[in-house]
């Protein structure tokens, strides 16, 4: 019997049970899918001579995340990789605002769109320089992150910490337009929001935004060289020269729970697979309380809550076998590992508009990345590996886009939505879908049925939107690992800090655990109650 149980092996899952067994556990890891990785895969499916993430690839919360440093994983073959440059936002008369680790190349880059905006951003760096270490602790650290938030506090006087509350609040629309005069620097800010499922004149978007944009300054946006596989073997190589197992192929179909506790997990074929001590769940909220437990398991408080969850949008992503770079008319966007595609901030907006409406965007704001420009391993010296994203209403009401599209997602569809996509590229680079060699499509039925946690395609465990953060996550008054059942946690991105690559719900989850008693303390406990000792 181990001592825990851990369901889904995604990045999540393999940290949480990684950090069990450095505390002395043993852990039994069940994975539905036939390999480990869940979002963090990679494939030689669109090219054999191309190595294509299937899904998430550039990770800048990774590389800055204290939980992925702990773990020590370039010992276990994890190398980073990284672009000339971090981030090009492209627009269609060839201007182009650039992030680059070098603060000076930024800079020099903002001021050209206004005198001034280089200082601005400069501002901004000092100000992560001063507080950024915290605010990753304060991210990291289980809701509430008392000694990291004070430290923040700490480190700001009274005046600048009021200014940094407040700014933690705006939208990024509204605080790209106080920092900056010109268009650089706020559509640095907005794109990056966009990353997530939070528009422009979203609550809070502001300071999403700024973070991803501070991180791309620091950190930059690095991929793991040879593939995004190679972090999920390092996590699971890792785990498995400590003694913890992973089975594939086992997808869990409930939690077992006796007199409140959590004791064992129900796989497919009907087996019972006990845990001595706690069971985590690296999968989405709504999966675990509404299809692993029973309701006479929850609080009717729980459920009640749980009927306003929100997902995030839906994920429509094409891969790219490509001849050739792509032509992009900006020259300053051909050395960029992620680029941003659309014309400007109020075209960002339009987007967003579209998917609050529930309709399929007609000019679709994609996020594209040039894999082999950020990792030479990724193909054939003179071709590029690349892929876009861009999201779709989970629900569609209709398609903005006048070519009839439903939601269904059949192959006419897809094809639909990939050449839509495509001739948004071709807008920016001239000459691309002459250089396609081959293309997968990967529509939100496709994600989910690669990953179930992706829910329709949604890649964020639930929208990050402020009303659905901190201890609003994934209900409110929730903000930790701990679940109303005892010995089990939630693990997954549905949990505090939340969505991308960075292994913190996971490490939340693995050191509640740690912290439960055993069931023979809790027995020793319920005597002692009962004698009235």
């Amino acid at each position: 019997m181990p001592d825990a149980v851990v369901i889904g092996a995604g990045p999540n899952g393999l940290v949480a049970a990684n950090v069990l067994t450095d505390a002395g556990w043993s852990v039994e890891v069940l994975e539905a899918q036939d390999q480990p990785g869940g979002a963090v895969r990679s494939d030689h499916a669109v090219d054999p001579d191309f190595v294509t993430d299937v899904f998430s690839s550039f990770y800048p919360l990774g590389a800055a995340s204290p939980v992925l440093r702990a773990l020590d994983l370039e010992h276990e073959g994890l190398r980073w990789s990284h672009a000339p440059q971090v981030l090009a936002h492209p627009l269609p008369d060839g201007r182009c605002a650039l992030l680059s680790r070098d603060v000076r190349d930024t800079r020099l880059n903002l001021d050209r769109f206004a005198t001034g905006d280089g200082a601005a951003w400069q501002e901004w760096h000092a100000l992560w320089e001063r507080i950024g270490p915290d605010v990753l602790d304060c991210l990291f650290t289980p809701f509430p992150p008392v000694r990291a938030g004070l430290r923040t506090l700490a480190r700001l006087k009274p005046a600048p910490a009021l200014e940094f509350a407040r700014m933690m609040t705006l939208p990024a629309r509204r605080l790209g337009e106080e920092q900056f005069a010109g268009e650089g620097g706020r559509l640095l800010l907005a794109g990056n929001a966009l990353h997530a499922d939070l528009a422009p004149e979203t609550t809070g978007s502001g300071v999403f935004g700024w973070l991803l944009c501070m991180l791309g300054q620091s950190v930059g946006f690095p991929v793991p060289a040879g593939g995004a596989g190679m972090l999920t073997a390092a996590l699971a190589g890792r785990l498995a020269r400590r003694g913890g197992v992973i089975r594939c192929g086992e997808p869990v179909t409930g939690v077992v729970v006796r007199s409140g506790r959590a004791v064992a997990v129900r796989t497919a074929t009907g087996e019972e697979v006990p845990a001595r001590r706690a069971v985590l769940a690296a999968v989405p909220a709504p999966l675990l309380y509404r299809r692993m437990l029973r309701p006479e398991d929850l609080p009717a408080s729980v459920l009640r809550r749980l009927r306003h969850f929100q997902w995030d949008f839906s994920t429509f992503k094409v891969d790219w076998a490509l001849d050739g770079p792509v032509p992009w008319t900006a020259p300053l966007a051909r050395g960029a590992g992620t680029l941003h595609l659309a014309d400007g901030v109020d075209d960002l907006t339009r987007f967003a508009a579209q998917l609050a409406t529930r309709r399929i965007p007609d000019r679709p704001f994609a996020l594209f990345g040039q894999m082999t420009t950020a990792d030479p391993t990724r193909s054939p010296v003179g071709t590029e590996a690349a892929w876009a994203y861009t999201h779709v209403p989970q629900a569609v009401g209709g398609d903005a886009g006048g070519e009839g599209l439903t939601g269904a997602w059949d192959r006419s569809e897809q094809d639909t939505m990939a050449d839509r996509l495509e001739a948004q590229v071709e807008r920016y680079a001239p000459g691309f879908r002459a250089l396609v060699r081959r293309r997968r499509i990967l529509a939100p039925p496709t994600l989910e049925q690669r990953d179930a946690s992706l829910r329709g395609g949604a890649i964020n465990a639930g929208t990050a939107a402020v009303h659905q953060q901190v201890f609003f996550r994934p209900i409110p008054g929730s903000g930790r690992p701990e679940t109303p059942v005892r010995g089990l946690f939630l693990a997954s991105a549905s949990a505090h800090p939340g969505g991308a690559v960075h292994g913190g719900p996971g490490a939340n989850a693995a050191r509640a655990a740690l912290h439960l008693p055993p069931v023979n303390a809790l027995f020793t406990r319920l005597q002692k109650s009962l004698a009235g000792g």
